[in-house]
């Protein structure tokens, strides 16, 4: 049976968007539909940019794109704060959502936006591409082995780049009344997630800030990190900033091995990556060197992660459509924590902790 294509509107014209749409492109069960902005100039001149097909229509409002019976999904890379507006608007005219992270500016927000799919039976996903890339899948296979890896005791992530001064001065990221969360969203997003996909997404008992937060003058952050402590004693630490070298790293430490990765986000190459893999490591006799060394894994893939993710958010409402299945709640559960650990880090970081 052939793939049911599912039909995209993307709502705004954002940098990501671009990444987005060439996604939609190369998944074998999506098409570009749509493109809706508060400027029709600004819509055309994105879809002529960026592959849309001639057929496509193009609106000079997001109402537009969400009142067209034809659009099965649509994909959100609008600014944090109008996230619940759209969102919710997007599912109550049963639109399936594909919604940028960090999906909203904290959980009480972002459970509107789910109580809105969940009542419209759609599905919600944000975009958090690096989950659906298949090494994700074999380091999680590591990860879960008792014999390799153990139980889990700390993990440590990291993503940081050097933003230009047009960025921290205009970038809708540093701007309080569009992305009030700043690095913290942006990027401290991954960090996040990253440690809830080590931890098995057990959350944490306590969040204590670490010092150093960088605030812009406009009072949103640009540098921060935190610890998390978990009531088994295990912990976690992440950093992201908008003024350091890019760095997106990940170790998690268990009792009999160490998993690494160095571009755990945005991969080296689109189409293989690696992980390390150390296991029951120990030094020589004259602890001059390693007895044991990590391994490399190779893993590749013929679809880059963003379009695998596509890939998947449009499986998923394919078989809501034609099977009338009920949507996936593993992508909204994992929103969810990943934001309430967000929102506790937040406060930690406010109450200088």
């Amino acid at each position: 049976m052939a793939e049911t294509l599912i039909q995209f509107g993307i709502l705004g014209c954002a940098e990501v968007a671009r990444k987005v749409s060439r996604a939609i492109t190369l998944a074998p069960n999506a098409t570009l539909y749509a493109v809706g902005s508060r400027s029709l100039e600004k819509a055309t001149r994105f879809a002529t940019a960026n592959g849309f097909p001639p057929s496509a229509k193009i609106y000079g409002s997001y109402e537009a794109v969400l009142d067209d019976p034809n659009v099965d999904a649509v994909y959100m890379p609008l600014p944090t704060s109008l996230h619940l507006k759209w969102a919710v608007l997007a599912a109550e005219k049963e639109k399936h959502v594909l919604l940028e992270k960090p999906a909203a500016l904290n959980v009480a927000e972002l459970d509107q936006i789910l109580e809105a799919c969940e009542s419209n039976g759609v599905q919600f996903m944000d975009g958090t591409m690096w989950l659906h890339h298949p090494r994700t899948a074999k380091m999680k296979e590591f990860l879960s082995d008792p014999q390799r890896f153990g139980q889990l005791k700390s993990v440590q992530s990291c993503f940081t780049f050097l933003a230009d001064s047009d960025f921290l001065e205009n970038d809708i990221r540093v701007k309080p009344d569009l992305d009030a969360l700043g690095v913290l969203g942006d990027v401290g997003w991954y960090c996040i997630g990253a440690i809830l996909f080590a931890a098995d997404y057990e959350l944490p008992k306590s969040v204590i800030a670490l010092p150093g937060t960088i605030f812009n003058k406009a009072g949103v952050l640009t540098s921060c990190g935190a610890s998390l402590i978990w009531e088994d004693g295990k912990v976690a630490t992440f950093n992201c900033s908008f003024e350091a070298n890019l760095t997106m790293n990940v170790t998690a430490i268990g009792t009999k091995g160490t998993l690494q990765v160095h571009d755990f986000v945005i991969p080296f190459k689109e189409d293989s990556v690696a992980f390390s893999a150390g296991i029951e490591s120990w030094f020589n006799e004259l602890v001059t060197g390693w007895r044991t060394m990590p391994s490399e894994h190779v893993v590749t893939t013929n679809l880059p992660q963003d379009a695998l993710m596509v890939r998947e958010f449009s499986g998923l409402v394919a078989d809501i459509k034609r099977n009338g299945s009920k949507p996936e709640q593993k992508w909204p559960t994992i929103s969810r924590k990943t934001q309430l650990v967000l929102d506790a880090v937040k406060a930690a970081l406010e109450r200088g902790l």
